[in-house]
């Protein structure tokens, strides 16, 4: 199944957040394939329409920075 949304980081200045449009395909099960072996087979992550991670059943572009660090903890905690 494939999700879609925008995650909200706090940046720490009062009502400030950075949005992370994120995209992640799931299974029911775990897979070899899925992040650390678990649920999530694909997923991407958008700061300003720039890729800031990217796996497709291994990683093309690790998550660098707080936000995407963040939002990738975040999705693996509900899908994976």
């Amino acid at each position: 199944m494939w999700s879609e949304g925008v995650i909200g980081i706090p940046t720490g200045e009062k009502d400030q957040y950075i949005p992370v449009h994120y995209w992640v395909k799931h299974y029911e099960l775990p897979s070899k394939f899925g992040i650390d072996n678990g649920r999530v087979s694909k997923l991407t992550l958008k700061i300003d329409g720039v890729v800031v991670a990217n796996f497709d059943r291994g990683w093309d572009v690790r998550p660098e920075g707080f936000a995407a660090e963040a939002a990738l903890a975040i999705i693996l905690k509900e899908y994976n």
